[in-house]
């Protein structure tokens, strides 16, 4: 019960969070408008911190499932023309009735990827980036994680019009290198295409596929997201929160309906 505690108070901060912003001074429209556009771009060279809340729901058995991400993304500079951006989920479960188990709560397994990518986009205005990701068996609990280290390619590919639309993908393959022979081993490939659109006022409206296809089960998972964010200013720290829905268009056998979820991220940006 300490694990629903511990989550639920989550909850409760993130989904206050965007009712104590508006009490605060937003940042300028051009500054917000250019945080905003930063944060639809992936491999941006922006410090971000987002704290990402999701819940899921409609598990066979009446299941239920909280994750809180947390998701630091750092650029840096490895020559007069490259970055290279260092991206890195950490996740803290919560689940109750899920595979005929009661509650476990602990961390699951931690995603590392790393993008080399361009400073300057194309001729053509494409933005991209490659590199290596890896999957590390941070899991506190056998249920929570995979017991598997895995590595693979991952890439991003984008434009931004200048009338505020941004669309792309981000995908990687992950394939098990070491761990549990017990196991099943990690065969899987995660394929996110992604369109926003910012709307002015630091405010973007953003619609995703986080599909993953598993080639040990031969199956896919695939959540449809939509979401809205603000970029704002809280006693000084500039943060953008975001809140939305999903449908899972595909889920495998006992999966979730469908899920919410919550995003308060801190910015740094390049002064």
């Amino acid at each position: 019960m300490r694990g629903s505690r511990a989550l639920r108070a989550a909850a409760l901060a993130l989904v206050a969070a965007p009712c104590v912003a508006t009490a605060q001074q937003a940042p300028a429209g051009p500054d917000a408008d250019a945080l905003a556009k930063q944060l639809s771009n992936p491999v941006a060279a922006l410090i971000s911190v987002p704290l990402q809340l999701n819940y899921d729901t409609g598990y066979a058995g009446g299941g239920d499932r909280w994750q809180f991400n947390v998701q630091p993304v750092a650029p840096f500079s490895i020559s007069e023309d490259w970055n290279v951006i260092s991206r890195t989920i950490v996740p803290l479960i919560y689940q109750t009735d899920i595979g005929g188990n009661g509650s476990d709560f602990g961390t699951g397994d931690t995603t590392q990827s790393f993008f080399f990518s361009p400073k300057d986009p194309t001729a053509g205005g494409w933005i991209w980036g490659v590199g290596p990701a890896f999957l590390l068996p941070t899991a506190s609990e056998n249920v929570l994680g995979t017991e598997q280290w895995a590595i693979g390619p991952t890439a991003v590919v984008l434009k931004q019009t200048e009338d505020g639309w941004t669309y792309g993908a981000l995908t990687n393959y992950l394939v098990s290198v070491a761990g549990d022979d017990d196991r099943d081993d990690v065969n899987s490939l995660f394929l996110q295409p992604f369109l926003s659109k910012a709307i002015g006022g630091g405010r973007t409206v953003t619609i995703n596929l986080e599909s993953t296809y598993d080639f040990e089960r031969e199956r896919w998972t695939v959540p449809l997201n939509l979401s809205y964010s603000k970029v704002t200013k809280v006693s000084g720290q500039l943060v953008s929160f975001a809140g939305g829905a999903r449908y899972y268009v595909e889920s495998p056998t006992g999966g979730p309906d469908w899920g919410l979820r919550f995003v308060v991220t801190l910015l740094y940006p390049k002064k």
